[in-house]
């Protein structure tokens, strides 16, 4: 009920002339009071709002002053043309940079080019054949070139710039997303780390690549280019576009010339130079190579092996083929991010180096085709400004949902969904801020959870408000309408109101220009079974966040069969009525989880596992299994545990096997439970699930399971065989034969890496310091991650097997590793011997190095700790 409709009309006729008389007796008795209040009020009042429209002006001059517009475009960069000579010893690059370019629009005297920490040698004007030297400033990140005369836009001239590129100069800073700024990375360049290739590679985004060439570094100006490479005759190089030349140079190098014939961004070209393996591909007529360090192609083969597949999927559900003339994936050393988007030719983390074996668990589908998305979101239609940034990463993000949903079904693609949502909840918490904004303070401040995962989600909203015809065919539109060319978010909404009829502005405002997001409080009246009552409360704060316009869905199921009604929520507090007829007991608010809102429901265990054993969704059961483990509900749990282990959604399968461990008196009390894990060990289809199974058997009792687990360590799947192994190593050491666990003291793959760490640190194995030295230098990634800890624990037990070395070791990881979590752990391992004051001087001054500013906050956290102790 309306608070307009509680109120209660009364008679205005009933006020008397005595009310009247008393009034103005009480009003002229309390004169002289009253107008003194009044003019103290008038004053307060005043003065408030004065200082109301103080803060008021700040607050607008500020957000002027911290607005970040688009480039203006004075020029328009129409080709580059680089020659490239590297100096390894030095790491330098040496370039001849020849620009064709145009002013854009108004006439100019003057050209203003991004070019950090360069030396400069000689610059030109090249017009009809002639040329001529020319004056400039250069600041040590822009060049400004007087120009001979003032140009207009129909003329087309060349600037020859010839320099030395200083990537190392300045580097350093970054994001949560790429971590370093260099543009440019030379990878061990004299070969001086053992087991480390030598490599070069590029990072441009978002404004890094003007650090190894002259350029307009800002997305909204495209151009063709030509990259001449000169390298070793032993080595290959990787760009964008097409290699259309190998000139031969004698002397052991060569020339190799990448031709970019159709236009791109300046943060997108890019080279990866080293000595690769390449295993090659097809998808239609378009060329595939996938780049790795030699002795890795056939785990490569199979790491990308649903590229070819992806790349048809993607055409087809947008209606535009692939733009690009080849598409490369190449994985190095040391890279600054997940992976990077070039057009042609996109760069990955060397999380996906693998080996045949590792690739039989790769789980990297989700990256590649994040990467291969961008080829469409962000290389052939490129966003105008980096407040723009969603229209490239949150399609991108999405793009992993579409490929789960197409090859792996609904389920998983909703796993997906969820894991996403959750990043952007936990950010959120800290930071609400509308998802295209120009008020960043650098333009890394946009790579966030807002612009990925929330993106990602907006957009799943989009199709299933649309309906998916409509949604992908206004894709369509929009990158045909804008191919090759720079957008911003209303040509995304323009484009879906062109196909769909709709204004969609209420959508787009509330969503993407907007901060927050809908909490919603769900109460459901089951009083009359037959017309169940819903009651939805928006509490969001509305003084930062829109009164949401949301499509909700609620469900139910007669008889086994699923029904449904969808209501528009507009309102702060709105009802329901369902008028269902045939009695309900149990309803779901969202069952596919499709919005983007925390809910609030009172739900009990008993409706919980009803959702489990009703809902045909895997994600709805897979979300009341984890519910009811959180709220610790054994009954219930254990009533439903075996129909679990069947389920045929894999993660409701895993997560069930997961409680298990935490219960594994029930293999005790149910043996026909432990039989079937025991099968699932052994037989199921999916190698995490088997590996789940051999943990749950592990913590109920490892030396029934010894000779299980001594086979299954043999399996093809080091997630298997990891698991099987540590369930020997935590059985009874009496049983355990040393013999077999040195057997597999060569593997270097962390799985199996860490069981035996674990069992040289628990059995007191003392003349194992060069074996933990040697896998801390051979694994990297996640798994040295999880190694530190146990690297840590062996020497601080045993320092006489190599302290020293180990605490060198420990300080290079937290200095020099490009991922943060590395740098964290190595921290935290070097905790371990910070008794030592000299070592505790070494840990502050390499924590005094980071740049970080959470990581700057962690170490500040702890090390202040420590000297008040000390």
């Amino acid at each position: 009920m309306n608070q307009s409709q509680e109120l209660k009309q009364r008679p205005v006729w009933c006020l008397s002339i005595l009310c009247v008389i008393f009034s103005l007796l009480f009003i002229i008795s309390c004169k002289s009071v009253a107008v003194s209040d009044l003019e103290s009020n008038d004053n307060q009042d005043a003065k408030s709002d004065r200082l109301g429209l103080k803060r008021l002006i700040a607050e607008k001059e500020q957000a002027i002053e911290s607005y970040q517009p688009s480039a203006t475009k004075t020029f328009d960069i129409l080709h580059t043309d680089l020659d490239l000579l590297f100096d390894y010893q030095n790491q330098t690059v040496l370039g001849k940079a020849l620009l064709t370019i145009k002013p854009y629009s108004s006439p100019a005297t003057e050209l203003l080019l991004d070019a950090q920490d360069f030396e400069l040698k000689e610059l030109f004007f090249l017009e009809g054949g002639e040329q001529q030297s020319l004056k400039y400033e250069y600041d040590e990140e822009k060049i400004q070139i007087h120009l001979p005369r003032k140009l207009t836009k129909t003329d087309t001239f060349q600037i020859e710039i010839n320099y030395t590129g200083f990537p190392e100069r300045n580097a350093g800073g970054g994001s949560e997303a790429i971590t370093d700024t260099k543009g440019l990375y030379f990878i061990d360049p004299l070969d001086t780390i053992p087991n480390k290739p030598t490599m070069i590679w590029t990072q441009g985004e978002t404004a890094h690549n003007s650090k190894w060439f002259p350029t307009i570094d800002s997305p909204n100006d495209k151009f063709t280019q030509l990259i001449k490479l000169t390298v070793a005759d032993s080595l290959i190089s990787i760009g964008n576009g097409e290699l259309v030349n190998q000139e031969d140079l004698g002397n052991g190098f060569r020339k190799d010339h990448w031709e970019m014939k159709l236009p791109h961004s300046a943060y997108l070209a890019a080279f990866a130079i080293g000595d690769f393996g390449k295993v090659e591909a097809n998808w239609e007529d378009i060329p595939l190579g996938y780049f790795v360090e030699k002795g890795y192609e056939k785990g490569a083969e199979q790491v990308f092996q649903n590229t070819p597949e992806m790349i048809g999927f993607f055409s087809e559900l947008l209606g535009v083929r692939y733009p690009w003339p080849k598409y490369d994936q190449v994985v190095v050393r040391d890279f600054v991010s997940g992976a990077m988007e070039n057009t042609t030719v996109s760069v990955f983390m060397e999380e996906l180096r693998m080996t045949e074996r590792e690739a039989i668990d790769s789980e990297m589908d989700f990256i590649i085709a994040h990467e291969l998305f961008h080829q469409w979101f962000g290389d052939y239609v490129t966003i105008e400004s980096w407040a723009n940034l969603t229209l490239n990463e949150g399609f991108a993000n999405y793009s992993e949902f579409l490929w789960n949903e197409y090859k792996f079904g609904p389920d998983e693609a909703k796993l997906k969904l969820i894991a996403e949502t959750e990043n952007y909840f936990s950010e959120a918490e800290t930071k609400q801020v509308n998802l295209i904004r120009f008020d960043y303070e650098d333009a890394e401040d946009m790579f966030d959870s807002h612009s990925y995962s929330k993106g990602g989600a907006i957009l799943h909203m989009l199709r299933e408000y649309l309906g998916s015809e409509v949604f992908y065919e206004g894709l369509n539109y929009y990158l045909t309408e804008h191919a090759f060319e720079n957008v911003e978010v209303n040509d995304l909404r323009i484009a879906l109101e062109k196909v769909s009829g709709e204004d969609l502005n209420w959508f787009f405002d509330q969503w993407f220009l907007a901060k927050g997001h809908p909490d919603l409080h769900v109460e459901v009246d089951y009083s009359d079974p037959t017309n169940i009552n819903i009651s939805i409360k928006q509490l969001q704060d509305l003084r930062d966040t829109p009164l949401y316009q949301l499509p909700l869905e609620i469900s139910w199921y007669e008889e086994g069969v699923r029904k449904r009604k969808e209501f528009m929520v507009t309102k702060a507090s709105q009802q329901f009525s369902l008028n269902n007829e045939s009695p309900i007991e149990l309803l779901f608010i969202d069952e596919e989880k499709n919005l983007l809102a925390t809910k609030s429901m009172e739900l009990n265990a008993d409706q919980m596992r009803a959702q489990f054993q009703t809902s045909k969704f895997g994600i709805a059961r897979y979300e009341a299994l984890d519910s009811l483990a959180s709220w610790a509900a054994v009954t219930e749990l254990e009533s439903i545990i075996a129909e679990a282990l069947e389920d045929e959604f894999w993660s409701v399968r895993e997560s069930a096997l997961s409680i298990l461990q935490g219960y594994p008196e029930w293999l005790k009390d149910t043996p026909e439970l432990a039989r079937k894990v025991l099968q699932i060990a052994k037989n199921d289809s999916r190698n995490s699930v088997r590996a789940g199974a051999i943990d749950a058997l592990s913590a109920f009792s490892p030396d029934d399971y010894y000779d299980t687990f001594v086979e299954l360590a043999k399996d093809s799947s080091y997630l298997v065989a990891g698991s099987a192994l540590m369930g020997l190593v935590s059985g009874d050491v009496e049983k355990i034969d040393p013999l077999l666990i040195e057997n597999y003291a060569k593997e270097t793959n962390f799985r199996m890496v860490i069981p035996l760490a674990d069992y040289y640190i628990i059995n007191a194995i003392e003349d194992k310091g060069g074996w933990f030295l040697d896998q801390a230098n051979t694994i990297s990634g996640e798994g040295l991650y999880y190694f530190l800890g146990y690297f840590s624990e062996y020497f601080t037990r045993f320092p006489a097997a190599g302290e020293g070395q180990a605490i060198n070791f420990l300080l290079d990881k937290m200095r020099n590793n490009t991922r943060d979590y590395i740098r964290k752990a190595a921290f935290l391992g070097l905790l371990g011997f910070s008794d030592n004051p000299e070592v505790l001087n070494r840990i502050s001054e390499v924590a005094a190095l980071e740049v970080d500013s959470e990581l700057v906050s962690y170490y500040n956290y702890f090390l202040e700790s420590l000297k008040d102790e000390n």
